[in-house]
Parts: C-alpha cells; structure tokens; sequence
C-alpha cells in the first residue's frame, strides 16, 4: 500500500505542467455513489468514476471492463472472470466481493434507488473465490449481460456505513475508473485527477476541469471565448450564431440522440384519469411545429417509448397531427367546454431554455383548443424532490435518455411506480405488464422486439405521455482534442485515449 501511495504522489506531482480538459457542468450532480445517481448530471460526473463489469464499445455491443471474460454454464447462468489488476483510488484491489455488495446494496433496503429494478430476474450472486462470480436467473433473460453494465461500488468502504442515502461518500466517492474526484465545490467547479493505476493504462489527458454552468447560453459564449474544449451547441445557435473561424477551432458533431421529451401526465389526477382529456390534449398539440420552431430541422417528432435503432421499434406508431376541432370534439365528451374549460399547471425545470421555450408554445398551442393552462418553472433539485419523487404536479415536461437495448419494465411496469421508481406518472396497464414480463423471460430477441413493438402500440394508444420529439445532439469539441470517432454510442466511448494536443 505504502509503494500505491508514492506512486499517487508522484503521478499527482506532474499534474500542475499538463493542460486540463476543460468541460462545463448544466447542474450540481446530487449524488455521486451510482447507484443513487439518478440525475443526468450526477450519472455523467459518476460515470468518470466508476467502472463496471462490462460497458458498450463503440459499435454498441457489450464489451468486458472489470471483467476479463465471461461464460455461459447454461442459459440461466453466467460465471464472469474479474481481472486482477483493477483498483480502487485508494489503492485496494477491485474483487468479486464488490460485485456481490453492489448487488446487495442495489436491491435491499438501504437505500432507495430505480435500479433495482436492473437486478429483478436475478435468483443468486455468489463468489467463486475472489475474482469470479457465478450469477444465476430465474429465466432465461435476454439482457443478462446488460445487467452488470451496473457501475460497481467499494465494499471495503460502505459496508459499515449506516446510512448510504446520505453518506459522505455520495459527494467524495473512491471510485474505480480512469479518474478521481479532486475537488467538489457546491455549486461551482469539480475537479477530476487522472487516476495512476488505471489499466490497461492511466488517461492521457491529467486533468479534467468542469464548471457549474447553469445557463447554456454561458457556456456558448465560453465555446466562443475557447475557454472550454467542449460544449452543447443548440439548433439556433449552430444554424445562425456560429462563423467559419469558430468552426476552424470547434468540429461539430452532430448524432441523433438516444432521447426524447415528453409530457407526462399524472394519472392518479382525476382530470387526467379519463383517457378522452390525454387523447384531447395530444389532438391539441402541434409537434411539427415544435421542431420547427425550436430545432430548425436539427430533431424529428417522437412517435413513442422506443426510439429507431432500438431493439423493439414499432415504425408503425406514430403521432397524430394537430387537429383542434377532434381536441375541442373530446374534451366536449369529457364535460369541458367554454363555460368549463380544462385547467392544469405545466412543471418543467429551469437549466434548459430549449424545454422552457417548448413549454411556451405548448401552452400557445393548447390554448387554441380551449385548454388553460399555467406554466411552473422550478430549479433542478427541487424539480426532482418535490414534483418527481413527491408526485405534487398536474403535468411535467420533462425527457429520458434510453439506451440501445431499452428496459422497458423502469418506467413502464405497473410495479415501478413507487418510491424512488421511474414510474412516477402512475402508468397501469394490465397487457403492457404481462408484455413487459414475457419479454423479460427469453434469450429470443427477436421475440422481444415483437413484444416490445406491441408494447409501444399501446402505450401511444393510451398517452401516459405525449411523446413529443428526438433532438439531435449536437457538440462543437475543440481540435486540439484527438481522437474523436463519431459512432452509434456517441462521440465519448473512447475518452481514456483523448489527449490534448498543440
């Protein structure tokens, strides 16, 4: 250990000569222990971290990380071989016994958090020594190996710690990836050291610098000052603010994001109970006309839950067009008229100027259906502690990253809709449950794509949310800063090979 910490020192040492990674921050992550970070600032920061079993390369296909290899003893059970060079910042080796105590951690009672729900169709963790694990299945499950894409966390740490919801080490975590947090300032900088032990090698870049920026338009003028190497760039501002010298210093990359934004309806709400008022409201919504508007062409409308390119796309769903003359026809049907028109308030967070001017036109749009409603802007962390978890709001505007391989059950599944879960608009659907968990029970792709196209069908037929559209994600990342490779993961898949040059 003694020969670990010399070895961090010296390495630390060297860090003041390099130049740092110079990246921004739209929030104040809440919680940096992975298993807890549900925010997408706080599983971005996390995710500089912490390590998992496995990850996604670059052609999104699973890949080992912690783990050097795995096999299959049958189709319920998985033995996963651990390398034995992985360490913690603090020095302690990464071990099976980490994986066990994550997943412990993740479905017991101590701590509240959606992802349980990653680990429901596993029957058993057990070491096989300390660097192999055996897991086991009820079923034959086909995202068995997307389980443990699951960062892991120290056990040698947290064991004894009594209450990991508010532990110290949610905002000062010993992580395991290729940096460590330096400095956590409260609503201003963090700051990331690159981590000496990491293998197959530490990162070439020391240092990573990430500023709270709240407003996005501070960080456009901090792209245009080239005090940032990387930064969001939105529609307006790459098709009419940005001139040949700032894309002589800045690429622009531009992807479909794996996203979407929505309005969600809180369905224990007797107004939005009745499904006549949540198909009015979407007759009622104009989303071509938020694309248009908002992205110049730079994002499509949503059609549903599952984005094309994902395993279980239904290109047969598809929004409807506005058309205030059904809206006004349904809501009439509904009791809700001139003399009684329909009343709700809009929540959204503030952080996001995109969404807030979406909000806007919404309720222009809904207004010329008769609908009234008023518009709530909160600050992020009270957004999610009081609307999201407390469930106090009519309706939320609000987006969700998906992944490649989506899991339907977080936010769809009747049984979610809980505390700490991702089923927060109160979603029940007898078919879409038993969908759902036919889906969960084979290794047949193919037949869950076929459940999960059914499962969008019906969920845009029953409009828990009005999907409303699919930005395209749009960076300006400095040339100094090599190799970039634009894939169907993103442009970050490859960051511990980033260097930094004149």
């Amino acid at each position: 250990m003694r020969a670990v910490l010399i070895a961090l020192c010296i390495f630390a040492s060297t860090l003041a000569a390099s130049e740092a990674l110079k990246l921004t921050l739209g929030g104040f992550p809440a919680r940096l222990n992975p298993i807890l970070a549900t925010d997408s600032v706080s599983s971005e920061l996390s995710s500089w971290l912490f390590d998992a079993l496995l990850k996604y390369d670059k052609n999104g296909e699973i890949a080992p990380q912690i783990a050097s290899s795995w096999q299959f003893e049958d189709d319920r059970t998985i033995v996963f071989n651990l390398r034995r060079d992985y360490r913690w910042h603090d020095g302690e080796p990464v071990t099976a016994h980490d994986v066990l105590f994550t997943y412990q951690i993740a479905i017991g009672d101590r701590v509240f958090t959606p992802y349980a729900s990653n680990f429901r169709m596993v029957e058993s963790v057990e070491t096989v020594g300390d660097y192999a694990v055996r897991v086991r299945y009820k079923t034959p499950y086909f995202k068995a190996l997307e389980t443990w894409l699951m960062p892991l966390i120290p056990k040698h740490i947290l064991e004894n710690d009594d209450d990991l919801m508010t532990s110290s080490f949610n905002t000062a975590p010993v992580g395991s990836s290729f940096y460590t947090l330096e400095r956590l300032e409260l609503s201003r900088n963090v700051e990331l050291n690159a981590f000496a032990l990491y293998k197959p090698q530490p990162p070439h870049i020391d240092r990573v610098t990430l500023e709270y920026v709240q407003d996005p338009s501070v960080e456009f003028l901090k792209l245009g000052a080239r005090q940032i190497h990387i930064g969001s760039l939105d529609a307006m501002q790459v098709s009419r603010q940005i001139d040949e010298r700032f894309r002589e210093d800045y690429r622009i990359v531009e992807t479909s994001s794996f996203g979407y934004t929505y309005l969600g309806f809180n369905l224990t709400n007797p107004k939005f109970a009745n499904p006549k008022v949540r198909e009015a409201l979407s007759y009622a919504i104009d989303r071509d006309e938020l694309v248009a508007i908002l992205f110049f062409g730079h994002a499509r409308v949503c059609d549903g839950p599952i984005l094309p390119g994902a395993l279980g796309y239904n290109n047969a769903v598809k929004s409807p067009k506005q058309d205030t003359a059904r809206a006004r026809a349904l809501l009439a049907e509904a009791g809700y008229d001139e003399n009684n028109p329909l009343e709700f308030e809009l929540t959204t967070n503030s952080g996001n100027p995109i969404r807030a001017y979406a909000a806007e036109i919404i309720l222009h749009q809904l207004a010329k259906s008769g609908v009234r409603v008023k518009l709530r802007v909160m600050e992020w962390q009270a957004f999610l502690s009081r609307i999201v978890h407390g469930r106090n709001y009519e309706t939320l505007l609000m987006g969700w990253s998906v992944p490649l391989t989506p899991d339907l059950f977080t936010i769809w599944h009747s049984s979610s809709d809980k505390r700490g879960g991702f089923n927060f608009v109160g979603y029940k659907n007898e078919r879409v449950d038993r969908l759902i968990e036919q889906a969960e029970k084979t290794s047949d792709r193919s037949l869950v794509a076929k459940h999960y196209e059914e499962i969008s069908a019906q969920i845009a037929s029953d409009n828990p949310y009005l999907f409303l559209y699919v930005p395209n994600a749009i960076s300006a990342i400095s040339r100094k800063l090599e190799p970039i490779e634009p894939t169907i993961t993103g442009w970050g898949h490859n960051r511990e090979s980033w260097r930094l040059v004149p």
